[in-house]
């Protein structure tokens, strides 16, 4: 659905992509995650086509988004800063967006107000809350039908009932017609419990690219102790992220897939062998590591 291959984008001399590759299956709920200032927004924006990059390819479907309307009217953006029109309503953006998008579907608008029944239709969307003005967004991009839709940092300001509302209606879209939904957000937990495909992004590139099945199977938080006579010798050949030790239980964050780590571990014949899963928030630390993660001491 979406490629985006060895693309470079630079602002005065910096690198803001810099060789970032994604891809992005047709119907997939795919979360984008880094720090502030990895290029999340930047990719974003470069998919929206208001960024042209420097070099590589960013397609939809094969084909360049960049200056091609036939692209972007498949496409829905609910950016993190919302931007209306000065006077404009939800009723006045409905008839505005559907000029623009032909699979507008104004009988979904109408059978959405029961969901969206806090937000006054007629009444400028700038006098709203900020709550309110993001119901507006999704109740209007949802109509839209489109086959992508990008948020960033989407249910920033909902309630925890609306957030539930939206994430369902979204999911629904995706099965019933193979909606992809590309999110970036910092809710790691929320995006843990909607998310199939996870991009983590640091520095202009992603480390890292898998299903979140695959990602969670393949980075383990394991537990080990051996008898008070015995050292811990672990194979050369385990990827170790990370290791602490409370009295005779050593905790071990380890890259590697889940059946090797307790196979080649139990060889050691320990006395506590134990795999935990880890959270997506946990991986998120522990993949991008270095002195600016220092907080991963916090999750152990």
């Amino acid at each position: 659905m979406i490629k985006m291959q060895n693309v470079v984008k630079s602002f005065d001399g910096f690198h803001a992509l810099d060789d970032f590759s994604m891809h992005v299956p047709k119907g997939a709920i795919y979360g984008l995650v880094g720090p502030n200032g990895s290029g999340k927004s930047t990719a974003m924006r470069h998919l929206t086509g208001v960024y042209r990059q420097d070099k590589g390819e960013v397609l939809l479907e094969g084909k360049p988004i960049y200056e091609n309307p036939e692209a972007k009217v498949r496409i829905a953006n609910i950016p993190d800063e919302l931007y209306y029109f000065v006077s404009a309503t939800t009723k006045d953006m409905m008839k505005f967006y559907k000029g623009f998008y032909p699979k507008f579907d104004e009988k979904r608008y109408e059978a959405l107000k029961d969901v969206f029944h806090t937000v006054d239709e007629k009444r400028p969307i700038r006098r709203l809350s900020k709550g309110m003005q993001k119901q507006s967004a999704f109740w209007l991009s949802i109509c839209c039908r489109p086959d992508l839709l990008l948020l960033d940092e989407p249910v920033d300001g909902l309630d925890p009932v609306m957030r539930r509302q939206v994430w369902s209606l979204l999911m629904a879209d995706v099965v019933e017609s193979e909606t992809t939904v590309l999110v970036s957000s910092h809710n790691l937990r929320e995006l843990e419990d909607v998310c199939d495909h996870v991009g983590i992004v640091s520095k202009g590139k992603i480390l890292v690219e898998r299903s979140l099945s695959e990602l969670q199977d393949m980075v383990n938080k394991i537990q080990i102790a051996f008898p008070e006579s015995v050292e811990m010798n672990l194979p050369a050949d385990l990827e170790v992220l990370h290791q602490s030790k409370i009295g005779r239980v050593h905790t071990l964050i380890i890259r590697e897939q889940t059946e090797i780590v307790l196979a080649k571990l139990g060889a050691l014949n320990p006395i506590l062998l134990e795999a935990i899963p880890l959270s997506l928030e946990e991986i998120f630390i522990y993949e991008l590591g270095g002195e600016d993660y220092a907080v991963r001491e916090i999750v152990l």
